[in-house]
């Protein structure tokens, strides 16, 4: 019998033969094509109220249907974006449209320049880096302060430079206090730096993965009332809005010039319940009023016709540690929590 030697290259076999008499297969060798794995993507900024801490906890209400019946996504109240990118990382190839808005336009431009422009980005943030880094802490503030009136100057060009904003907004963001990102009645950004030793200004891999996350959505300048011509009973809609202050004290002045006062929590309550009517699954969330006052039903009246969950997060904006810690947040949906499917059959049983 014949021993014949089976090398296999691209799907293509190729046959040798020897003088032994036994049939055999001797060896074989698969060459693949170069696989290319899309690299999961991050939020770029800190967010003040920003998602990444709760989630794990989000990720339990995602509507089931999303990804299978569910082919849109939807965020007005962009921020930092961390259910955005968790969404696109597991679903981004199932879903057929993605908007995602914010009345911020700096915001929104540094988004639209991550999409378009991510080399001369990252360009200006590594410039930024090095300017910022190598200096003691005195030189440092000087840097920031510089940038920071840049930026403000820039800002409020007619025909600005949206390199120069998307770079600075992020250089401000990674260096200020606290990540926060906060203008005065003129619409200047005022938030002092912040301690960090080294802050990361220019994540070039990160940038890179997101702008080719952000290919396929679409971004817009607009405020949340604007995103009903993208929905349908085929979307998913997260709403992460300002959130209502706890106490006066805590008022947070504010990411635009125009504050987001009780008038503009009930109206979006009742687009909420606009999109509810129309078959779109909605969740969103805010503080809970019952953190300083247990008595306090006003998002639980607000939304009397949804789900109203509450949730553990942490405080995060406060000039002191002693004033951080665990509190409840509400996610408001309106469709009942999915159930997590139990496993029934034990892996013996499948191969059994």
């Amino acid at each position: 019998m014949r021993l014949i030697n089976l090398t296999i290259t691209n799907n293509c076999t190729e046959k040798t033969e020897s003088s032994n008499d036994k049939i055999d297969v001797k060896y074989y060798r698969i060459n693949r094509m170069p696989v290319t794995i899309m690299a999961n993507a991050k939020p770029f900024i800190k967010w003040a109220g920003g998602k990444g801490q709760l989630l794990d906890t989000i990720q339990e209400f995602y509507p089931l249907e999303l990804g299978k019946t569910i082919t849109k996504y939807v965020e007005p109240f962009i921020g930092g974006g961390a259910v955005l990118f968790d969404i696109l990382n597991k679903y981004g190839s199932k879903l057929d449209e993605v908007y995602i808005s914010d009345i911020n336009a700096e915001l929104i431009d540094t988004y639209k320049v991550i999409k378009e422009e991510p080399d001369e980005l990252i360009k200006e943030l590594k410039i930024l880096e090095n300017q910022h880094l190598p200096i003691d802490k005195e030189g440092r503030k000087k840097i920031y302060d510089s940038n920071r009136s840049t930026y403000n100057k820039e800002k409020k060009k007619e025909n600005r430079d949206k390199i120069l904003i998307a770079s600075h907004f992020i250089y401000l963001n990674k260096t200020c206090f606290n990540g926060l990102y906060r203008v005065n009645s003129r619409g200047s950004f005022n938030v002092p730096m912040g301690d960090i030793k080294n802050p990361t200004i220019c994540d070039e891999k990160n940038i890179k993965a997101v702008s080719k996350k952000l290919q396929n959505v679409t971004i817009e300048r607009a405020s949340y009332r604007e995103s009903k011509k993208y929905i349908d009973s085929n979307t998913f809609v997260y709403f992460d809005p300002p959130y209502r202050p706890l106490t006066t004290s805590s008022s947070f002045k504010s990411y635009t010039e125009v504050d987001f006062n009780d008038e503009c929590q009930e109206d979006l309550a009742k687009y909420v319940k606009e999109l509810t009517q129309i078959g779109a699954k909605v969740a969103l969330s805010n503080s809970d009023p019952k953190n300083v006052n247990p008595d306090d039903d006003y998002f639980d009246n607000l939304y009397n016709f949804a789900n109203v969950y509450r949730v553990q997060a942490t405080r995060m904006i406060n000039s002191k540690s002693s004033g951080r810690g665990m509190i409840n947040e509400i996610l408001v949906t309106n469709y009942p929590k999915p159930e997590k499917k139990k496993l029934t059959t034990s892996i013996l049983e499948k191969f059994n």
